[in-house]
């Protein structure tokens, strides 16, 4: 008995166009758009899967490193997708006919509204009834809300599940677009600090990233001129280059505070990665996070050494670092 393979283009997985083509379809033929985005989801739940079966076994070895971890990571989104495209588990076959009933009735796929930032705040339409939802992705918090009698997987999905894999898919591609136009700008000077460091170039991105959202909210001066400051460093004493004062958040006592605060400002991002090169090779602080080769570890000892008051700063670093927007935008 033949098999029949979903219609899907044999594409690498972490290709932004692929993005990009689900947008055309929903904006040509609805059906088709929940067809690849129904397919997509299953994708990323077969990931899901993957990455738990991963971290329950071991990884203490020789060959085991970041690298070797982020390259695995490549091959588990791979075949992810390449078991999606094909039978597959029957996620996407079933979430396609479930929602393909709301396209027969003529709901059509209504926009929502949602910000299309690497913080993944897209603004999904709330859950109904017992406020059920399926997590769309891991890594940026995203939610497709399920209808008050979803329950096991053969439940019934309203049109405002439509409407979220439509929205899901409109976003999707411009956040990895963001992700890779900022990498494309400072990888040549993260790769030159991380000569002097020892810091593998994506670690360095990833705190830029952080600590920047993505090149979005750098310090600007009083005229909105920029300060290339993708790190937060602040201005003491001992600066004597040129500074802003811009409100910030400070964690106190392990409560959140607004307050004012005197950034560096420099003319360059080059001389914005180079001077912060120079302060973990010369700051006696920074002495355990000068050569690290582990992110995670990375980030911990950034945050042991006091680089940001906030407590959950290692944990938002190292999800960056181990998340699927940096490792799309490096390869794309």
């Amino acid at each position: 008995m033949a098999i029949k393979v979903q219609n899907t283009p044999n594409r690498l997985a972490a290709d932004v166009k692929g993005t990009q083509d689900l947008r055309e379809k929903f904006q040509k033929d609805p059906k088709a758009g929940l067809q690849a985005a129904a397919q997509q989801f299953e994708s990323m739940f077969l990931q899901m899967v993957m990455k738990s079966m991963r971290d329950a076994t071991p990884q203490d070895g020789l060959f085991n490193s970041d690298q070797s971890r982020f390259y695995t990571s490549m091959l588990d989104q791979q075949l992810a997708q390449n078991m999606a495209s094909g039978r597959g588990v029957g996620f996407a076959k079933l979430i396609e006919q479930q929602l393909g009933r709301t396209l027969q009735a003529g709901d059509g796929l209504p926009k929502v509204p949602g910000e299309n930032d690497m913080g993944g705040k897209a603004a999904m339409p709330p859950a109904n009834g017992a406020g059920n939802a399926l997590p769309l992705s891991a890594s940026d918090g995203r939610h497709l809300p399920a209808g008050p009698s979803l329950g096991p997987v053969g439940a019934s999905l309203s049109s405002r599940a439509t409407a979220a894999l439509a929205a899901y898919a409109s976003n999707a591609g411009s956040s990895s677009s963001s992700a890779k136009d900022f990498v494309s700008r400072v990888w040549p000077h993260a790769v030159e600090a991380s000569r002097s460091t020892g810091i593998p170039p994506q670690f360095l991105v990833a705190h830029a990233a952080l600590e920047s959202g993505w090149g979005k909210h750098e310090p600007r001066s009083a005229d909105g001129s920029p300060t290339f400051n993708l790190f937060g460093v602040k201005a003491g004493k001992s600066w004597n280059g040129g500074a802003v004062d811009v409100p910030t958040t400070e964690y106190v006592d392990g409560q959140r505070q607004k307050v004012n605060d005197k950034f560096r400002s420099y003319g360059s991002y080059a001389e914005a990665f180079k001077d912060y090169a120079n302060l973990l090779r010369n700051n006696p602080k920074y002495g355990n996070v000068v050569g690290s080769q582990d992110g995670t570890e990375f980030a911990k000892r950034l945050q042991q050494a006091g680089y940001a008051t906030d407590p959950s700063y290692a944990e938002k670093l190292a999800r960056i670092i181990n998340g699927p927007t940096l490792r799309q935008a490096l390869i794309g």
